[in-house]
């Protein structure tokens, strides 16, 4: 038979570098599907649900840097794939979602999932949304989605009618007036700040005395070029929450993550640093950063409009992190005064301490600390860490010491429930060789997680290494809300909101033919994961977690200490394991 146009639009897929494709079938898009059957090529991933499917095309996106595809029916399956894609839309990662629609013939008839999806997608993927109307477009339409989502970092949709789909493919348009002939490719631009702006940003480093850096998404794979950076300067690096493995965590000058989940060397670096040099990082919590007028300011990013947004910078440098930095360099003077690098190493090697030390912190049954801290000396080498969104996020900013070749993310700017076992899924696809971990809530873990596992089972058996470690916090709470509650909102824990089902995750994944482990006890920590790390198939972990195990941040404000004290007074049903957790780590600290 003649090539259709789904036929084509594989093909074009193709000659850009896509290789896989996650999705969920439906009639919508039954061109596509047929096209899948007649190619061998090209991977299709069956995620349990569209939302799945977006959130690992974006995890596709972080972890690879290449364009990540998904795909899915028209009507409720284009609907579905929404949150996963503004969870790449706000990370700023490359994704191309393929849905389909109903017949051209049946559009304005009220039809059966007829989904004005033109209009739906317009925001998530503000920068390129189109509907192939007719065979013709599929090449540009498909150039032009891809070139864009890699341009501009961002989400990209291309709609195709059914009956589009199913039609005889137009290799190339005629050569007339009124066609496009679009090709193949993108190179990224070698971009670079103008020579007197690096040497304006020089001149403000040269003459700070106490350089604090924050680092972000945007410094991933900078490494090198910033650890001399902070070894000239002599200064301390923090790192936002995507950007945990900027850097590794075994170097003494950095002061780990900032903000609600940070550390308190970061905070104290910030709270004491004369200067500011922020680097590939939009981090959005002003009261984290330097007062206003404290500290001169210097900011690199790729993106122009978004430089000055956090603290009104002296000096924007808009350009490569790597590059940019490899171009500041050599206008910098070694500092040889290094008392500032010296406080912030004690600073950082008594956090550490402290971690150590709340970790070992009794709880009922187990501090969650604990669980993390176990884990990370235990960690299989160039390991690809996820956490859903959460207190399970609080632990890993904290408690985990990133290494070398590492790969660790989550849902930044969105910070949406449910992604933290679909990015771990989609780390084995991209690196079938290496371990995947996943730290998620028993509430996430009951939405959408559970599903998921459905599909580890399913490939599992296909990947080199097949360790999968899904760590489940299982303390029967809504646990990051209910903290939020007792600090931000005056309120104590609203039982018949928080209360989450007790399911055993470890005996369902049993169930699916996993492994499945439970931790209902301090002593068996340690074994739980040495086993998993171990183990020849994926692995749950139903670890029992104390919830009222506060996560404090770095500094605690009048009001929020206000907002906890009035929670208490109120009647919160964890009002005594709350006053004996929180007691331990004030005195901690």
């Amino acid at each position: 038979m003649s090539d259709t146009v789904a036929d084509f639009i594989l093909s074009r897929l193709k000659q850009w570098g896509i290789t896989r494709i996650y999705g969920f079938p439906g009639d919508g898009i039954s061109g596509l599907v047929a096209a899948l059957g007649r190619d061998d090529e090209i991977e299709f991933v069956q995620a349990r649900h569209e939302e799945s499917a977006a959130f690992m095309a974006a995890a596709h996106a972080k972890w690879t840097g290449e364009v990540g595809c998904c795909l899915a029916t028209s009507g409720p399956g284009a609907i579905h794939l929404l949150n996963g894609l503004y969870d790449a839309k706000l990370d700023h990662q490359p994704v191309l979602a393929i849905v389909g629609q109903q017949g051209r013939n049946a559009l304005g008839g009220n039809y059966q999932q007829e989904v004005d999806l033109q209009s739906l997608f317009k925001d998530v993927a503000s920068e390129y949304v189109h509907t192939m109307m007719a065979p013709g477009q599929a090449r540009h339409l498909i150039d032009r989605a891809l070139r864009i989502a890699q341009a501009r970092r961002s989400v990209t949709c291309v709609i195709a009618p059914n009956d589009v789909q199913e039609a005889q493919a137009v290799e190339a348009p005629p050569h007339a007036h009124g066609t496009v002939h679009s090709g193949v490719g993108y190179q990224a631009p070698r971009l670079l700040p103008a020579d007197k702006d690096l040497a304006a940003a020089a001149d403000i480093l040269n003459a700070g005395e106490k350089v604090g850096i924050l680092v972000g998404a945007g410094a991933i794979g900078a490494e090198t070029q910033i650890t001399q950076l902070a070894e000239t300067l002599g200064a301390g690096v923090a790192k936002a929450l995507l950007g945990k493995a900027a850097l590794p965590d075994d170097l003494p000058f950095v002061t780990g993550s900032i903000g609600l989940l940070g550390t308190q060397a970061s905070d104290w670096m910030m709270r004491e640093c004369d200067t500011l040099l922020m680097i590939g990082s939009r981090f959005p919590y002003s009261e984290f950063l330097p007062e206003e007028g404290q500290a001169k300011a210097v900011q690199i990013d790729l993106d122009p409009t978004m430089v000055s947004m956090r603290y009104p910078m002296d000096v924007n440098l808009v350009g490569d992190a790597a590059d940019t930095v490899e171009a500041l360099l050599p206008r910098l003077k070694p500092k040889t005064d290094r008392s500032w690098r010296e406080k912030i190493e004690k600073k950082t090697a008594e956090w550490w301490d402290g971690v150590e030390k709340r970790a070992k912190e009794s709880a009922d049954p187990v501090n969650p600390e604990r669980l993390f801290w176990e884990a990370s000396s235990r960690l299989p080498d160039n390991a690809i860490l996820s956490a859903d969104s959460g207190s399970s996020a609080n632990w890993l900013a904290r408690a985990i010491k990133i290494r070398r070749g590492m790969k660790a993310s989550l849902s930044g700017t969105l910070a949406t429930m449910c992604p933290g076992v679909p990015y771990a899924v989609a780390a084995k696809f991209c690196y079938p060789d290496r371990a995947a971990v996943a730290f998620v809530g028993d509430g996430a873990m009951q939405m959408l997680g559970i599903t998921d596992l459905i599909t580890v089972s399913k490939y599992w058996r296909d990947w080199a290494d097949p360790r999968l470690v899904i760590c489940v916090l299982a303390n029967q709470d809504l646990n990051q809300v209910t903290w939020e509650l007792r600090a931000m909102a005056d309120s104590p824990r609203v039982d018949k909101t928080q209360d989450v089902p007790d399911i055993d995750m470890a005996a369902y994944a049993e169930l699916l033919g996993l492994k499945g482990l439970r931790i209902d006890r301090t002593e068996e920590i340690g074994p739980a994961w040495e086993a998993a790390f171990a183990a020849d198939r994926p692995t749950v972990i139903h670890a029992t977690v104390d919830p009222d195990v506060p996560t404090l941040p770095p500094h605690i404000t009048m009001e929020q200490a206000k907002s906890f004290m009035s929670a208490l007074v109120h009647g919160d049903s964890e009002a005594g394991g709350i006053v004996k957790q929180a007691f331990k780590r004030v005195t901690d600290r």
